[in-house]
């Protein structure tokens, strides 16, 4: 179980490694004038990263499991930690590549600003969160306790709620209905499963 968990501590921090280089090597070009910016953000991503703080708080000791359960239970919940990590990343890469110039720490508009709804934000209005939410649940599941997952979904969930309401307000002034039919038809953090074909009749 120690080998397992030590495994599950080199997977998480080489993961946010490449979550934020992801970042530092994003697209870069002649720099744009904002047009329209909303400060109100930074307090959602304060709670995103209170949120990491929680689980990076709540290391449980060596050897120990995320449920308390059998050797069988703690490699399925690795895998899942894996697996979520691995497919945030991926979804992180999709989103500020299709993203490109127009990335942003805080909420903001840029001179020629356009409507993104192409590649991952044709299935959520905002990969890159998702893709944070598939981090927090990967390292909470990998090297914390789900008391402390529980609590840091809280807190993300509040954080992200904040930055969406601000971001939105920000792409509805600007492109209106365009927008609206958007964002009627693509969830904003959470993928639809696809719809089932009906069973033709017999």
């Amino acid at each position: 179980m120690k080998t397992l968990t030590s495994i599950e501590l080199y997977v998480v921090a080489g993961g946010w490694v490449l979550f934020f280089l992801v970042f530092l090597t994003r697209p870069r070009g002649l720099r744009r004038s904002w047009i329209a910016s909303d400060r109100r953000s930074l307090a959602g991503m304060i709670l995103q990263v209170a949120a990491l703080a929680i689980v990076r708080g709540g290391l449980r000791t060596p050897g120990t499991g995320f449920v308390g359960a059998g050797l069988g239970v703690e490699i399925a919940a690795a895998a899942i930690a894996g697996a979520l990590i691995a497919s945030s990343l991926w979804l992180v890469y999709a989103a500020v590549r299709t993203l490109g110039r127009q990335w942003s720490l805080t909420a903001r508009l840029v001179e020629g600003h356009e409507l993104i709804t192409s590649g991952p934000y044709a299935l959520v209005r905002h990969p890159i969160y998702t893709a944070m939410l598939g981090m927090l649940l990967g390292s909470a599941i990998a090297v914390s306790r789900w008391q402390d997952l529980v609590a840091a979904t809280a807190v993300f969930a509040l954080g992200t709620a904040l930055r969406v309401r601000v971001e939105e307000r920000l792409l509805t002034a600007e492109f209106g209905d365009a927008y609206r039919l958007y964002a009627s038809s693509v969830p904003a953090l959470i993928p639809r499963l696809p719809a089932g074909k009906p069973l033709a009749a017999s």
